[in-house]
């Protein structure tokens, strides 16, 4: 059985016990710094690297935002490339967790030392992952009453 290299880059901690000396670029197994070229939602992005050929996906770890065609969507989107679209960011990559399920590489985003994963979350555009409900995000600010003791 092969692998295909080109539309799944990133292999999974079980396919580099036999894939690895086959892949044709290097496997990322530690944080690195990248440039945001493109974001796709509210939490995946394409990066820019110097170490590889070509841009790649980063899905974030541990975190949930509505597809594009939900509610909400659309501003989490926005509200993501207001943020960090153009910018050099860090990708924090835990070893156990490095690829998801569809293939893309896992990392929490930092830029300029705050954990976007977490912002998004705060900010009311995203979910921690698993506790997403019909694609509608709660406001945080809202619920727990925040801006109160701000």
């Amino acid at each position: 059985m092969t692998h295909d290299f080109v539309r799944f880059p990133e292999l999974t901690n079980t396919q580099m016990e036999i894939y690895y000396f086959e892949s044709p670029h290097k496997q990322i197994l530690e944080d690195f710094r990248a440039k945001v070229v493109k974001v796709h939602d509210g939490d995946t992005i394409t990066v820019e690297t110097d170490f590889r050929d070509f841009n790649f996906p980063v899905r974030f770890l541990n975190t949930d935002a509505p597809e594009l065609k939900d509610p909400g969507g659309r501003d989490s989107q926005s509200w993501l490339a207001e943020k960090i679209l153009n910018k050099e960011v860090d990708i924090i990559i835990n070893r156990s967790q490095r690829v998801g399920k569809y293939g893309r590489l896992l990392g929490k985003i930092f830029s300029e030392g705050v954990d976007i994963n977490e912002e998004s979350i705060r900010a009311g555009k995203a979910t921690p992952f698993g506790q997403q409900e019909a694609g509608e995000i709660p406001n945080l600010n809202k619920d727990l009453n925040i801006k109160q003791w701000v």
